[in-house]
């Protein structure tokens, strides 16, 4: 096994580990919602020391339910993977055009250029 997959095994092992062992430990028993966000523990919290607190502002939408939340919640995070991706492989695209240009052309690639010192 290569190292490579080696430590890709033990990120997998350790993302899985994190998933699962607040679950298998009940770390949220004994909560009406058990595994709420940091803003609804920062709002208890809030409410709890001060419950005269009025908010400086208020939600542009607030959806119906917790799973609606959650479901707006996972398409952003979507989203943003995939501007992320497209970036990345936007760049990595130019990066091999370049090489292969340059290679064409007989001269050495972009990456693999002298370093000349100044």
């Amino acid at each position: 096994m290569s190292r490579n997959a080696k430590i890709n095994s033990l990120l997998l092992l350790l993302v899985a580990a994190l998933a699962v062992l607040p679950l298998a430990l009940g770390l949220g028993d004994g909560k009406e919602e058990p595994f709420t966000g940091a803003d609804g523990q920062a709002e208890a919290a809030i409410t709890e020391l001060e419950p005269g607190y009025e908010p400086w502002f208020s939600p542009l939408y607030e959806p119906p339910s917790g799973e609606i939340e959650s479901a707006l919640f996972s398409l952003q995070a979507a989203l943003g993977a995939g501007v992320l991706a497209y970036y990345f492989g936007v760049r990595r695209g130019r990066r091999q055009g370049a090489a292969a240009a340059a290679a064409a052309a007989g001269a050495p690639a972009p990456s693999e250029a002298p370093a000349t010192e100044s």
